[in-house]
């Protein structure tokens, strides 16, 4: 594979042209003035020292040598290879709730956004660690694929909306079992992994308890979040009151008895969100401690450079270009390089 790392000095070729055309007018310009006095041939006669085609093969070295420049500016490279780097480290699913009850405003400025920065801030701390992201409401969809391209990570934590699924509701245990589908297969050891879930508790849907109960046989930890309080919260969409059949106003309430059991199962810790810290800070420290496992990670090594030859190749054609001169060596003459014989 061959690629220019940086293409952009490449729009210095259009130098050569000009080059060439001040080149033209200089010689023309020579070649009238030299005319004033006589006819060229007799001239020639009279200087024949002079070499016209020394004057331009110098000018050829320096149009050489300038567009070597040029290309070793723009770093041409050839070819990569896959390398397979091995690394200590942790396999980290989040599990976020974005059903319409974590738009509850019981959190600066709701649940859902107080998530999303703490969720942003855990990603600037991870060094090996890999991560994903599953959002869930009635139904789960994978956001993110295990990863550790913490960037994009932060970026797509960004986006994270209720509008992200089709279906509200609160089904945390068809969440869950996503998150154990969504681990990769580079590794067996599935001490290394954990699933940090994060919710207000409020399962309308199925048995989460029962898919802790797998986890924990794959030896998954799950570490739990409760984000609001147990007095609850109003649900505001648009500017309008969340309401039910009754016509009364819907309120949102920790269920943080359910989150401590799936913690408990699988041997993770529940941690119960403050307006100070989301908990994910807690929850990190104990999955530092955790005994880390070995992922492999498949980079790109760098493409081999190749614009010392074209520094080398434009040394060499400025050192001919500043050593030849532009009148004959008389020393030489008998060679008769620059004139047809007679």
């Amino acid at each position: 594979m061959f690629r220019f790392a940086n293409p952009q000095y490449l729009w210095l070729l259009v130098v050569l042209p000009v080059m060439v055309a001040l080149f033209w007018l200089v010689a023309r310009s020579r070649r009238r003035r030299i005319a004033r006095f006589g006819h060229p041939d007799v001239l020639q006669e009279l200087m024949p020292e002079v070499s016209t085609g020394r004057v331009t093969l110098r000018f050829l070295l320096l149009l050489g040598a300038v567009l070597c420049l040029i290309l070793a500016a723009a770093r041409p490279q050839f070819g990569s290879k896959l390398r397979e780097e091995k690394t200590q480290g942790i396999e980290m699913m989040l599990v976020v709730d974005v059903s319409n009850s974590m738009l509850a405003e019981d959190f600066e400025p709701n649940r859902l956004e107080r998530t999303k920065y703490a969720i942003g801030k855990l990603f600037d701390g991870l060094e090996q660690d890999r991560v994903g992201l599953v959002v869930f409401a009635g139904e789960p969809k994978v956001q993110l694929p295990i990863t550790s391209d913490y960037r994009m990570a932060k970026a797509f934590a960004r986006r994270i909306d209720p509008s992200l699924v089709s279906e509200q509701g609160t089904a945390i245990g068809k969440a869950l079992e996503q998150a154990l589908l969504s681990f990769s297969g580079d590794t067996e050891q599935n001490h290394g992994r954990v699933i940090i879930l994060i919710t207000d508790g409020e399962n309308h849907e199925d048995d989460a308890l029962a898919v802790a109960e797998r986890a924990a046989q794959q030896g998954v930890k799950i570490f739990t979040i409760g984000i609001g309080t147990p007095e609850g919260a109003p649900i505001q969409i648009d500017g309008e009151f969340i309401k039910d059949e009754k016509g009364e106003m819907v309120v949102s309430k920790l269920n943080e008895e359910m989150l401590a059991k799936i913690a408990d199962i699988t041997g993770g810790a529940y941690v119960r969100a403050t307006k100070q810290s989301i908990g994910l800070d807690e929850i990190v420290k104990a999955i530092n401690d955790m005994e880390q496992t070995e992922l492999s990670t498949i980079r790109f090594e760098e493409f081999n450079e190749q614009y010392q030859y074209l520094l080398i190749a434009a040394l060499v054609l400025l050192l001919a270009e500043f050593v030849m001169l532009d009148r004959r060596n008389p020393l030489l003459a008998h060679l008769n390089i620059f004139r047809e014989k007679k």
